[in-house]
């Protein structure tokens, strides 16, 4: 991949909501050579999408709880693990898959509306998989950080007590 490629997927990672226009005024391009190169890249899969990245506990009412499953699984014959990952990765609760080297071979992000309906998800679609021996789950109780971007309000002043012998 070319430097200038490289460049472009910096700047839209760390901001999908960037103009065209803005990045071609950044990386010393015209417009038209963003679009052909945005479009190259589409094409080639290196940029799958875009997203927005939301602080749902600052959305009334909209709270998700989020669990990280590890997963070990039995890999399948000629295959490995991605058989697996794929059936796994399906189920619209799954948010994330990663294969992981370690004591467990698959991490899984799950999204749902209370811990409840991700341990049915967990008891009665994830474990019940032939390939999946066993699960230890992790609900995430606070998110401080995501995709680079600081969730917390950087402004606030700190509300400790200050000790001092």
């Amino acid at each position: 991949m070319i430097e200038t490629e490289v460049e472009l997927l910096r700047l839209i990672e760390k901001n999908a909501n960037l103009k065209v226009e803005k990045i071609a005024k950044l990386m010393g391009k015209s417009k038209e050579e963003i679009e052909e190169l945005i479009a190259s890249l589409e094409k080639k899969k290196a940029i799958l999408g875009y997203s927005t990245l939301i602080d749902w506990a600052k959305v009334e009412n909209e709270e998700e709880v989020t669990a990280m499953v590890d997963v070990k699984v039995t890999p399948a014959r000629g295959v490995g693990f991605d058989k697996v990952a794929e059936r796994i990765y399906r189920f619209p609760e799954v948010k994330a898959v990663y294969l992981m080297s370690g004591a467990y071979d698959l991490s899984v992000s799950v999204r749902g509306s209370t811990m409840m309906e991700i341990g049915h998800f967990i008891s009665e679609k994830l474990s019940t998989l032939d390939s999946v021996l066993s699960t230890t789950t992790h609900f995430v109780l606070k998110k401080y950080k995501h995709d680079g971007i600081i969730l917390e309000d950087e402004d606030d002043d700190d509300k400790r007590i200050v000790v001092s012998p």
